[in-house]
């Protein structure tokens, strides 16, 4: 009998086995050991980002450890991403610990994710005229990378929606609409010739400068517009003309020109104006000098001095005008409504003092002042229409006296104020109550012009006025 082999294949296929999972076990445990031994980085956000172009590259962060320590401290970071180039850019991270290093990529792909901006002029909602077509109002379109790209633009009128797209070279599309609708909401305009504040001679017949009435619309419609109202130059005033028109929906505008009637400027007047005031020492021996010469002037005052000394004037006679609360060009100038606020609150000191709402005025530096453009570009030619419009009256001067700073001497002064007096004209006169060398020069003044057949007025709303050419 052949001897039995089985066991023996047995005892090799043991052997076998036994060998198999020694050398498993090893792997296993070589693997466990370079794991446990290696060091770790994990990226947080994505291993691939993308970013718009011109857009800062924030690096979303890493975390590294070794043997269970935190160690991103000693990471390095190797690459550049130039988020000014579209491209793909790859930063690397490496850790080393004793034998072992481990690196980590992040892909950074820089592209043109932004779609254009189209920007549509005239309104979104645009409101047509009836049965009148779109006349195409204008557009612009302007891409992040491609620059101006209106010339791509494709505009498509269905309806009443007008469609704007364009695409960059990127493929980033935008779409912006306009809606139409039909209908005339918008008020004529009526453009009046001339100033809306007129000024006439007491008796003198008033002459109709004119107007001019457009619709957006029905065009030219001077001829629907109604006036009314009356002008009475017999007596001294206000006129009020009112202009009104309507267009075929019915929209209406109406308009106002203010028609005052004043007394023509009598040649051989001498209108004495003080500016600045009022201030104690000075404008009380000033008014000492008018009452007893009998003489009547204006005062412009401003937001200080003495209560008592306005007063004075006031109930002795004279002319209390309105110059400026603060004297600050900065301020007084910076806009209309700077002005005006200055303004008010001189006025509301006068009143309060006297209870006189005076509408007489002098602007700090005169309407012609080149200084107020410092402030504000166009101001005086804005404040010289809208001080009118609402109610008050501004007067410049023809003859200055020099004692806001060429003159210091009394003697000088008058001389300049007397070598410039005309029979033949108004002599509106600049002088300061604020000036000693100023009430020691009145007097002289005054004699000169008693002598000479001149004769004095304080001014009043039917004073013609005096202006000077705007400059600002």
């Amino acid at each position: 009998m052949k001897p039995k082999i089985k066991p023996r294949r047995e005892q090799r296929y043991r052997k076998q086995e036994i060998l198999l999972a020694v050398g498993s076990f090893f792997i296993i445990a070589v693997l466990a050991a370079f794991f446990i031994l290696s060091p770790h980085i994990t990226l947080k956000g994505k291993t691939t980002e993308r970013i718009n172009i011109h857009s800062a590259y924030q690096d979303p962060g890493y975390r590294a450890t070794y043997l269970g320590k935190d160690v991103s401290k000693q990471v390095k970071i190797k690459g550049k991403v130039d988020s000014e180039k579209l491209g793909t850019y790859e930063i690397t991270y490496t850790l080393k610990q004793g034998l072992f290093t481990t690196k980590v990529k992040r892909t950074v792909k820089v592209e043109d994710l932004e779609a254009p901006l189209i920007t549509l002029q005239g309104e979104k909602d645009f409101l047509m005229c009836p049965h009148q077509d779109y006349q195409e109002l204008g557009f612009q379109a302007i891409d992040n990378v491609d620059g101006d790209v209106t010339s791509q633009v494709k505009v498509t009128k269905k309806d009443n929606t007008v469609t704007y797209e364009v695409k960059d070279k990127a493929g980033n599309k935008a779409t912006v609409k306009r809606n139409l609708t039909e209908g005339d909401r918008e008020k004529p305009t009526i453009t009046l010739n001339g100033d809306a504040v007129t000024f006439i001679y007491l008796n003198e017949t008033y002459q109709e400068p004119g107007y001019q009435a457009i619709d957006n619309c029905d065009g030219d419609i001077t001829g629907n517009v109604k006036v009314s109202g009356t002008v009475n130059s017999s007596v001294y005033g206000e006129n009020t003309l009112v202009y009104t028109v309507e267009d075929q929906h019915h929209n209406v505008e109406e308009v106002k020109r203010i028609v005052k009637v004043v007394q023509p400027g009598g040649p051989g007047t001498i209108y004495l104006t003080f500016d600045d005031g009022p201030r104690a020492g000075t404008t009380d021996q000033i008014l000492d000098i008018l009452k007893e010469t009998g003489v009547k002037a204006t005062f412009f005052v401003t937001g200080s001095g003495p209560d008592e000394l306005i007063k004075r004037a006031a109930s002795e006679g004279h002319s209390i005008g309105l110059h400026t609360a603060s004297h600050q060009y900065g301020v007084i100038y910076a806009s209309g409504d700077a002005y005006f606020a200055d303004l008010q609150a001189v006025h509301d000191r006068v009143q309060r003092i006297t209870g006189i709402d005076s509408r007489i005025i002098r602007f700090p530096g005169g309407s012609s002042n080149t200084v107020s453009r410092k402030y504000k570009e166009g101001i005086m030619t804005y404040l010289t229409r809208e001080v009118l419009l609402r109610g008050y009256q501004y007067y410049d001067w023809n003859i200055t006296s020099g004692d806001s700073g060429e003159l210091t001497d009394s003697e000088a002064i008058a001389n300049q104020v007397i070598s410039k007096l005309s029979l033949e004209k108004v002599n509106m006169v600049l002088m300061h109550d604020t000036k000693t060398y100023t009430k020691d020069a009145l007097r002289k003044i005054i004699d000169y012009g008693k002598a000479n057949g001149y004769k004095f007025e304080a001014i009043t709303l039917q004073t013609e006025m005096i202006r000077q050419k705007v400059n600002n």
